[in-house]
């Protein structure tokens, strides 16, 4: 079994998927938090790894950047290789005053200006929610370990660089903005699957504060254990 994408083994993918956006994330979390971990992808450098967390199999899988690269991921993984749920584990840069670096938000919704879901299905859609149930489990697993998270919608964008972000009516309503929940979530509703997010704030718009690379690649644990403690 392979893709144009993926050259893993349908029996190499779990039927669950943590799907950072940057490759050398899952390389880290293979290695510091899987037993009996194996490389299962490494076309165009997207790592996927498969191995077992307490006992339950999973694969860790990146996305890259946006919503073209992560459509391209999440489809393969939910229609040719039987993946039942998908979790991202971002970055996301926070609107809200509240929010602070490190800080935990579990996205509800997804809020987006993309034409992603137009050109996938000519349908003019523009908010897409995360699986309830999923979502729910995250909540509960953070509550059980006195974690706190942010529930809510996020904006997400198809351009990083984007100029009067705070003079806009979505970052009122949003907590922060990323880039690859929406074609996630919209997919996993169109393909019958599951899929929710966690996102750790890396930046501030509002306080003008930042994470540098290093901090984004090996220090954002809390939704990395959070997201293996739920499955």
């Amino acid at each position: 079994m392979a893709t144009a994408h993926i050259e893993s083994k349908l029996e190499d993918i779990a039927p669950i998927v943590i799907m950072p956006g940057d490759p050398l994330r899952a390389k880290f979390i293979a290695e510091h938090f899987l037993e009996d971990a194996k490389q299962v992808n490494s076309v165009r450098n997207i790592f996927g790894y498969t191995g077992f967390y307490h006992g339950k199999k999973v694969t860790i899988f990146s996305s890259g950047m946006g919503n073209p690269s992560m459509a391209i991921y999440a489809y393969e993984l939910y229609q040719f290789y039987h993946v039942e749920t998908i979790i991202r584990i971002g970055s996301i840069g926070a609107y809200q005053e509240q929010l602070n670096l490190f800080d935990l938000i579990l996205a509800e919704k997804s809020f987006s200006t993309s034409n992603f879901a137009m050109q996938y299905a000519e349908e003019d859609v523009s908010l897409v929610e995360a699986d309830q149930e999923l979502t729910d489990k995250i909540e509960k697993t953070a509550l059980r370990f006195h974690q706190k998270i942010y529930r809510g919608t996020i904006h997400c964008s198809d351009a990083f660089y984007q100029e009067g972000k705070l003079q806009s009516d979505i970052s009122k309503k949003c907590l922060g903005v990323e880039m690859e929940t929406f074609a996630l979530f919209y997919l996993a509703k169109k393909l019958h699957k599951k899929a929710a997010a966690i996102l750790t704030v890396s930046n501030s718009f509002v306080k003008e504060e930042e994470t540098t690379s290093e901090q984004r690649e090996k220090h954002f644990v809390d939704m990395i254990k959070l997201s293996l403690e739920t499955i």
